[in-house]
């Protein structure tokens, strides 16, 4: 058999030096801990920016030490760390990739199930080297190689391990190579890495993933894995022992587009009403979950918000592993959309006193193949051979849907600095918003006496700060019943297109019912909305989709408001986030036809409106 030659970086030289040494022992039974030497610490979160700055990342990262991803990648962590500083990476196809800009921060989250193990089973001093599984993941067949990764994930939706991949002592020592890894790579300042891991629990093929999420390099013996339990419950006690134990960490659920109506469910694992205590677990556990990535944005589903126009942007319904459509009942979409979610949170509160679904807004990749890819005009797909060329991507994509994947979003954080401190303390206040990849700057902020003329003022940040509460915040009791006002800015991406409008998603609970209106609140180009109907006219498009080009003669290059409710009801909990919306520009996919002389694929759009969403902003009469 003919075996492809693979380069590896050192973080894999060193998973096998480790590896090869390793003792069996059992999985422990509570959480141990690492911890880093004081001359590791960083600078104190509280000094730097008082305004504080945003600064743009990846959350859901894969290399080759996830073993799905091996099948795609040859990017170990060291490798996917110094891509994501600037540096270029060659993809296992050939093809050299580099980001326009670096990113600011970056959270590796390997699976925990199997983790590692290609790398043993790479090692031809490994009894394993010769398994059937060990060949498949080698041939230079992409069919027997997708044979093979469909094999390892359908271990993991059964939850059923294969005995010879799981020793716990061969886990435990790779798990300790992450600590090591984020502390080589850490540039306090510059650049911020985090130990995370993911959890891959996906029952029926119905997504629960979550991403773990340390803030510190104080981190359990071992991750927690769907082998030791599908369960989010049991997910909660792994992080809450962490925690007792002196580890820093939260969890993020995934993309809920792609579970089955699980994600969000009324109901906890074993299908009893959601009760305070359970609503209290969770909001501490999980506070934020993904809004986009590469498999889809989750914000909503044309299905159940008919009257929002731009509902339909990235929509992915492909269900993992059984690679087939998510309609009707089997789609659940209104328990697997995040504003789905953040109403029926308001309504749960109402019933139970508490709120499972109190959660931030981030955004990921999800990328397999060790690399961010958020441009849409410098994306190369996510599954290795599999799409490694626009014909794979767009022509011939019947391997994994990859015309439909997304170039994936970033997340936003405003902090201080950044620090690993400073940017860990901003994703648990959650003021952090997830974009569709772009590096908008929304900023929000709410308030009980922010003056109608607020964003022109100058020094108008801190006074919002000083009056009011940032994106994430909750808006402080008052004896008066007046509306709250909120003043909300946005700045576009210098290197990407003008902004169309920002709009103000509000939603509300009121007498076991929930509901939700969009508010245009600023427009580009002296639109106004009909003063009948309230639509407002599009932007215009300036795309010329068989060139793939745009000219920025439309939109703003910043908008501002200060917006008061016209709505508001004292008596009702409600949420407000932003949504900021660029003009129309080509979707990576018109990119690919256009370098393949073309015309784009009919079933996806050939333009999009990149987008930012922020974390909300909370009420409650009884706050």
């Amino acid at each position: 058999m003919e075996h492809r030659h693979i380069a590896v970086g050192p973080g894999v030289l060193m998973a096998l030096a480790l590896l090869t040494a390793c003792t069996k022992s059992s999985h422990p039974s509570s959480p141990t801990s690492q911890q880093a030497s004081p001359s590791q610490a960083a600078p104190d979160a509280v000094s730097g920016n008082p305004e504080r700055d945003a600064y743009f990342g990846d959350l859901h990262l894969h290399t080759n030490y996830s073993l799905d991803a091996a099948v795609m990648s040859l990017a170990d962590p060291d490798d996917a760390y110094r891509y994501a500083q600037g540096e270029p990476l060659k993809r296992a196809e050939g093809v050299m990739i580099q980001l326009k800009r670096p990113l600011d921060f970056l959270a590796i989250t390997d699976h925990s199930e199997y983790m590692g193990v290609y790398q043993t089973l790479q090692n031809k001093k490994s009894p394993l080297y010769e398994s059937d599984l060990a060949e498949a993941l080698r041939s230079p067949d992409i069919d027997v190689k997708t044979k093979a990764y469909y094999s390892v994930v359908a271990d993991i939706s059964a939850a059923k391990p294969r005995s010879e991949l799981s020793d716990p002592s061969m886990q435990q020592n790779v798990w300790k190579l992450y600590p090591e890894l984020a502390t080589r790579h850490y540039k306090p300042g510059k650049f911020t890495t985090f130990v995370a891991f993911e959890w891959t629990s996906m029952p029926g093929d119905c997504n629960l993933h979550r991403n773990v999420i340390f803030g510190s390099l104080k981190v359990p013996s071992i991750p927690f894995s769907s082998f030791d339990s599908q369960r989010p419950e049991d997910l909660w006690t792994y992080i809450e022992n962490a925690r007792k134990a002196g580890s820093d960490v939260v969890a993020i659920t995934h993309n809920g587009n792609i579970s089955c109506g699980k994600m969000f469910a009324l109901t906890d694992s074993d299908g009893r009403p959601i009760d305070a205590a359970y609503a209290a677990r969770r909001a501490s556990n999980e506070i934020a979950t993904e809004i986009i990535q590469g498999k889809g944005a989750s914000e909503t589903h044309p299905s159940i918000a008919m009257n929002d126009e731009f509902a339909a942007f990235e929509a992915f319904t492909v269900q993992l592993n059984k690679m087939q459509p998510l309609t009707g009942a089997a789609l659940g979409a209104k328990t697997s959309y995040v504003r789905e979610a953040l109403k029926n949170g308001l309504m749960i509160e109402e019933k139970v006193g508490k709120n499972p679904y109190r959660i931030g807004i981030v955004a990921g990749s999800d990328s397999h193949v060790g690399a961010t890819q958020p441009a849409e005009n410098n994306f190369t797909g996510f599954h290795g051979d599999a799409d490694a060329s626009p014909e794979m991507r767009i022509v011939k994509p019947e391997n994994l849907y990859s015309y439909m994947v997304g170039s994936g979003g970033l997340t936003g954080i405003w902090a201080p600095q950044n620090t690993r401190e400073a940017l860990f303390a901003g994703l648990k206040r959650q003021e952090t918003f997830g974009t569709s990849g772009v590096r908008i700057r929304p900023r929000f902020f709410g308030g009980w006496t922010f003056p109608q003329n607020m964003t022109a003022a100058s020094g108008w940040i801190t006074t919002a700060y000083r009056d009011g509460v940032p994106m994430g915040g909750t808006l402080p009791p008052r004896a008066e019943k007046s509306a709250p006002t909120f003043a909300v800015s946005a700045l576009k991406d210098p290197d990407s297109a003008n902004l169309d409008r920002i709009q103000v998603v509000k939603g509300w609970t009121k007498d076991g019912e929930t509901f939700d209106r969009i508010y245009d609140i600023a427009l580009s180009g002296g639109r106004t909305a009909d003063t009948k109907t309230g639509k407002v006219p599009p932007v215009g498009n300036t795309v010329d989709v068989a060139t793939a080009t745009y000219s920025n003669s439309i939109g703003a290059p910043e908008l501002s408001a200060v917006w008061t409710d016209p709505d508001f009801d004292p008596a009702a909990r409600a949420f407000y986030y932003v949504r900021v919306l660029e003009i129309p520009t080509p979707r990576w996919s018109t990119y690919d036809a256009a370098k393949l002389k073309i015309a784009p694929r009919k079933d996806v759009e050939a333009t999009i409106q990149e987008r930012a969403w922020t974390s909300p902003i909370w009420y409650g009469p009884d706050r």
